[in-house]
């Protein structure tokens, strides 16, 4: 019998997604289980809501005892988007790290030398993005604090090891993964909503791609891959195709850069305000000031669609490197 769930319960779970603390996520789940309709379609479901918040209130007393632990996992989000790179043991993923970011991950040979997460800027041009090392996926436990920071990042890095079977690593993470509830967002037409499932975008990070010797690893991999997963071969150590994996970051965080410029003036080139790819004007103007949204007549725009200096509407779609001036 189906659930039939109205759009206020799908909004309770989206705030319940994106919680940070164990008192919010309680008080959303409270607030899906008053929703929800009462029939035998729900009867599994709200069972579920229940058991969810049984544990958050268990968690919630043993908060002392866990202060260390949620604090070393208790990454704030920073830059123009967060990837969370994540993977098997012994991929190269603190390495990875390590060669993009300032950050100082231990890199060792043996697995599991990284016990939590450890955020660092990877700059590019004029913006940063921010990379956060975790703990190897392990089967047989894993913290859910770590579930939790990749269910709230912008993107997934899966790191692999192309010299080591990495069809297999690539399995067993999604299958990991999506047991967790965490599946690419490539996937969502396929979930039942009423899942609790998280939706994020992955990216196949195969690693170790050192020089021409593995080209024929990768071409065996890219063939047998059943579902068309998007793929970037680079190698940490030799530092070849590492622009390749960089762009590629930027490409699935889905964000453009856009500059401002007052009246009379010269553009700020210096700090450009992070967008999601297909924002408007109207967009750009709330990202500035919400008295810019309110009073916003119109705009002039320089960059690629348009001629320099162009008169545009609220719902004009900016582009990558477009510079912005607001009529108020």
């Amino acid at each position: 019998m189906p659930a039939n769930l109205p759009p206020d319960y799908y909004a309770a779970e989206e705030r319940f997604r994106t919680a940070k603390t164990p008192a919010e996520k309680i008080a959303c789940l409270e607030e899906m289980l008053m929703i929800m309709p009462k029939h035998k379609g729900t009867d599994k479901l709200k069972a579920d809501l229940r058991r969810r918040i049984s544990k958050l209130k268990d968690q919630a007393g043993n908060k002392k005892s866990q202060t260390r632990r949620n604090i070393a996992f208790r990454i704030e989000k920073e830059g123009a988007g967060q990837v969370m790179v994540i993977g098997p043991a012994n991929t190269g993923k603190s390495s990875l790290v390590a060669a993009l970011t300032h950050a100082t991950p231990e890199v060792a040979d043996f697995p599991m030398s990284t016990w939590k997460p450890l955020p660092g800027m990877m700059p590019l041009s004029d913006i940063q993005i921010q990379l956060v090392d975790t703990p190897p996926l392990n089967a047989d436990y894993v913290e859910p604090d770590l579930l939790d920071l990749i269910r709230r990042t912008d993107l997934a890095l899966i790191v692999l090891d192309i010299t080591t079977d990495p069809l297999e690593q690539l399995e067993k993470t999604i299958s990991f993964l999506e047991e967790h509830r965490i599946v690419a967002r490539r996937k969502k037409d396929t979930y039942d909503m009423s899942r609790f499932v998280s939706f994020i975008p992955f990216l196949l990070f195969a690693n170790k791609y050192d020089d021409e010797s593995c080209d024929e690893n990768l071409a065996i991999f890219t063939e047998l891959l059943e579902e068309q997963w998007p793929v970037v071969a680079a190698s940490v150590k030799t530092g070849r195709n590492m622009g390749d994996l960089k762009r590629a970051i930027v490409a699935h965080l889905k964000i453009i850069r856009v500059y401002s410029k007052a009246r009379n003036k010269e553009p700020d080139m210096t700090a450009p305000f992070i967008l999601k790819t297909g924002s408007t004007v109207e967009d750009f103007a709330a990202k500035v000031h919400l008295d810019f949204l309110q009073k916003l007549k119109n705009a002039r725009v320089w960059g690629k669609n348009v001629f320099d200096g162009q008169m545009v509407h609220r719902d004009h779609v900016l582009e990558d490197g477009d510079i912005v001036e607001l009529n108020i």
